[in-house]
């Protein structure tokens, strides 16, 4: 299946399989944040095809034919663990791009209740179904207002009915952001 979303989308650069965050200032005057979490879609659970595509491979856990339009709405947890502590969620959908059928275009919102930080991040672009992929934050809202970065979505188990993507967050606020 092309679950390619936002494997999020995207959280890989801290230890492997735990949700670490560290908070530093640059010289710059940029407050950052990093971390990863875990992404646990389902298919037919959590993840839905919506909109069967017409051409190129049939669905499988890592591919859809060209066009399928995929719904979903994962839990996001701090191990890749399915059973693991859920502290968000991500949502969205995915448009089948490649004909390979390995490649798409993503959009979606990850909604996150940790400790210190609540709120959304939005992020959109391209997603490679088997490989890491990066995805420019677009938006945010509660403690991630006005932040700016990117998230890197990569591919952890992709066998069985529920895949993991474990998602790194490389998160930046500008100085004129308002901090609570």
């Amino acid at each position: 299946m092309a679950l390619s979303h936002l494997y999020l989308i995207f959280v890989f650069l801290v230890l492997p399989y735990k949700a670490i965050s560290t908070s530093h200032s640059h010289t710059n005057g940029l407050k950052s944040l990093h971390f990863s979490l875990f992404q646990q879609e389902t298919i037919n659970k959590t993840g839905y095809i919506i909109v069967n595509g017409v051409a190129g491979p049939g669905v499988t856990q890592t591919t859809t034919p060209f066009g399928t339009l995929f719904v979903f709405q994962d839990p996001l947890t701090i191990t890749p663990n399915f059973t693991s502590q859920v502290v968000g969620t991500a949502e969205g959908t995915s448009i089948t791009s490649g004909l390979d059928g390995l490649q798409s275009i993503s959009i979606a919102k990850l909604t996150l209740n940790m400790k210190r930080h609540k709120g959304s991040i939005s992020v959109v672009g391209g997603t490679h179904n088997i490989k890491p992929s990066d995805h420019p934050i677009v938006g945010g809202t509660g403690d991630f207002l006005f932040v700016q970065g990117y998230l890197t979505s990569s591919p952890v188990n992709l066998t069985g009915l529920t895949v993991t993507y474990r998602i790194e967050f490389h998160l930046f606020w500008p100085p004129y952001a308002n901090f609570r």
